[in-house]
């Protein structure tokens, strides 16, 4: 009997030590004691967690967002100076002593006047170029008709006279050196530089 009132006293001592320390967890206010872990989150609490991982999926859709337009206007650009590029490599080539254009010259001409339509930011230079022959005087000219020729055909294709200057540079800046019809027929051109 006596094993089972000392069995029984020890039960209590336990349970009493148990409720006593799961009282003394709790703050006076309902809060936590400095230092203590922090609580599950309350309902209300869960919700703002939520609400703080839409704004980061939000934010990081953003981000991903501002990169594809990005990558998309540095398409864009690079695209544009590859057209550009392509404007100012066409040149127009001319017969020997003279400035009418030729029906190639007029193709090339006309994709010329689509591009600086769609390019209205855009102005150009025409140069006119001569092979070395005839008098340097002589070519000056017939350089400056020939630019004339291309800036009269632009500007009937719709494009305006102020965004095209010609220039004559004769027979000083040769394409190719040489004294026989292939280097000549090179020379005999316009070419486009844009501004």
């Amino acid at each position: 009997m006596k094993k089972f009132m000392s069995f029984g006293l020890l039960l209590v001592v336990m349970m009493s030590m148990m409720f006593f320390a799961s009282c003394a967890r709790k703050a006076p206010d309902g809060g936590e004691y400095p230092g203590e872990e922090p609580m599950a989150p309350r309902i209300g609490e869960r919700a703002d967690s939520e609400t703080e991982l839409e704004k980061q999926r939000r934010i990081a859709e953003e981000e991903i967002e501002a990169y594809r337009e990005r990558q998309a206007a540095e398409a864009e650009q690079i695209r544009k100076e590859k057209e550009a590029a392509a404007f100012v490599d066409a040149n127009v080539y001319f017969a020997f002593d003279n400035s009418s254009l030729s029906a190639e010259a007029r193709e090339t001409l006309l994709k010329q006047a689509k591009w600086l339509q769609e390019n209205s930011d855009r102005s150009l230079i025409v140069e006119g170029h001569c092979d070395n022959r005839g008098t340097e005087e002589y070519n000056l000219a017939l350089g400056s008709r020939r630019a004339q020729s291309v800036k009269d055909f632009l500007v009937n294709a719709g494009v305006e006279p102020s965004r095209i200057i010609t220039i004559s540079y004769g027979e000083e800046r040769p394409a190719v050196r040489g004294d026989n019809e292939e280097a000549w027929s090179r020379n005999r051109r316009a070419e486009f530089r844009l501004r």
